[in-house]
């Protein structure tokens, strides 16, 4: 028998699923959350599950992809199963920056909201495939096409702004200054958000880092993406992830 965690922040869909799961004699659900954050105390306080089903949308502030990128980080290869009914580009977005390549699967509620149909796709998720939703997979890559040729779209006005100074090598004090804001701090804080917009912040640790990068993605007009080991990615044509060659 398999022994998963639940995450779903619907009390009455999670009491439903925990006994439909149950019923099948194949998955015994050993604990459920209403959080992220919980769902990650739980694997890092306990023995991890064999599998996570996981809802995207949730109660706390840490969305479902969130949780499941902290949860990886300690345990890479645990396999989880998306599920949702969210429609919106911010979800997958983080989708695509969380980089989960294998041992997962990714759906909508309303195609998988049955235990029996579900099951499958956790066992394969357990077994190393990975599967998604093509109505998902067409909004992710409809996503990550727009995403990737105007990343100055997913900025504010006033972080557009200073994201052309930054690209043009001023200082926080020289746009503070050009912008009239009395203190750097101001500055220092669009910084972060356009980081965290594009984002620089889960993979450039280093201030400086990020600020040459966000450079990149301006004067390039093209998103960019890092991963830990400082290795740069783009889409190419067919949409496929490709080392990025600047020169």
């Amino acid at each position: 028998m398999m022994n998963m965690l639940l995450v779903e922040d619907n009390l009455r869909l999670q009491d439903g699923l925990k006994l439909g799961f149950e019923a099948t004699g194949e998955i015994q659900v050993i604990a459920a959350c209403i959080t992220g954050e919980a769902a990650v105390d739980f694997c890092f306080t306990h023995e991890p599950p064999q599998v996570i089903l996981m809802d995207v949308a949730l109660a706390g502030p840490m969305n479902g992809i969130e949780a499941a990128i902290a949860i990886r980080r300690e345990f890479p290869r645990l396999p989880i199963v998306f599920y949702s009914i969210q429609d919106d580009d911010a979800y997958y977005r983080a989708f695509l920056h969380a980089r989960i390549l294998s041992h997962y699967a990714y759906v909508r509620k309303s195609n998988y909201l049955l235990p029996e149909m579900l099951l499958p796709l956790l066992k394969d998720a357990i077994a190393g495939r990975s599967y998604v939703d093509p109505e998902i997979e067409t909004r992710v890559q409809q996503v990550r096409h727009r995403d990737e040729h105007a990343p100055m779209d997913w900025l504010e006005p006033n972080e557009q702004v200073v994201a052309q100074m930054i690209a043009a090598g001023m200082t926080n004090e020289q746009i503070a200054g050009r912008l009239g804001f009395r203190d750097k701090r101001t500055i220092s804080r669009i910084n972060g958000q356009i980081y965290t917009a594009w984002g620089l912040d889960s993979t450039a640790t280093d201030e400086k880092v990020a600020r040459t990068r966000a450079a990149l993605i301006v004067q390039m007009g093209q998103l960019i993406e890092w991963d830990t080991d400082g290795n740069a990615f783009v889409l190419n044509e067919r949409g496929e992830q490709v080392a990025w060659q600047p020169f």
